[in-house]
């Protein structure tokens, strides 16, 4: 449930975008904000931070276009620029060997684990699942809405862009240390033979 919580402003946005998207993007800022206050109120670090500060630039800048120019044809977009930029932020925190996931990670695991390879490698690896499935999703929606195909099309792809990368996240990390410990396993069995 943790990895969900930096999607939340996203959420609003979608929900509350229904009643026009100029108010989903100013409630997506606020709660955005207020999420970040609270985590640096709890004494969170905010290092890590792409994810959020990510989203603040986003609803910032559409808030602003929405109020500026409520009818704008862009609104039917709204769907593509959110996971295209969602998909911005993921490929971006790779590249700048950041992955967004560690500021939640961080959050669930000890800190003696945030440094090691392995915690890096897990993260570079949901991440980049993560943004495969934003790309993804950012691509179908720009043919849902230049097709004119509608919410039944979009609602569909909005929850398989967000929960098949969430049902990965969950069960990965397990994974990806079992078979760390077994490698390392491995490996030490072949330095007793030799």
């Amino acid at each position: 449930m943790g990895y969900l919580r930096g999607f939340i402003p996203w959420l609003v946005f979608a929900g509350v975008g229904s009643f026009g998207w100029q108010w989903g993007a100013l409630a997506a800022l606020v709660v955005s904000v207020a999420l970040l206050l609270a985590d640096r109120a709890g004494g969170l670090s905010l290092e890590f931070r792409l994810l959020e500060y990510g989203t603040i630039v986003f609803f910032v800048a559409l808030a602003a276009l929405a109020f500026a120019r409520p009818h704008s044809g862009l609104h039917q977009y709204g769907s593509t620029l959110s996971m295209g930029w969602l998909a911005l932020i993921a490929w971006a925190s790779i590249a700048v060997r950041r992955p967004f996931t560690m500021a939640i990670a961080r959050r669930m695991a000890p800190p003696e684990v945030w440094h090691t390879p392995l915690f890096r490698h897990i993260n570079v690896v949901i991440t980049a699942v993560w943004a495969l499935s934003f790309t993804l999703s950012t691509a179908a929606h720009a043919v849902v809405s230049a097709q004119h195909l509608g919410l039944l099309a979009s609602i569909p792809i909005q929850i398989a862009g967000f929960v098949l990368p969430a049902r990965f996240t969950a069960s990965y990390p397990e994974r990806a240390r079992a078979r760390f410990l077994r490698d390392r396993g491995a490996a030490r069995s072949g330095l007793q033979e030799a």
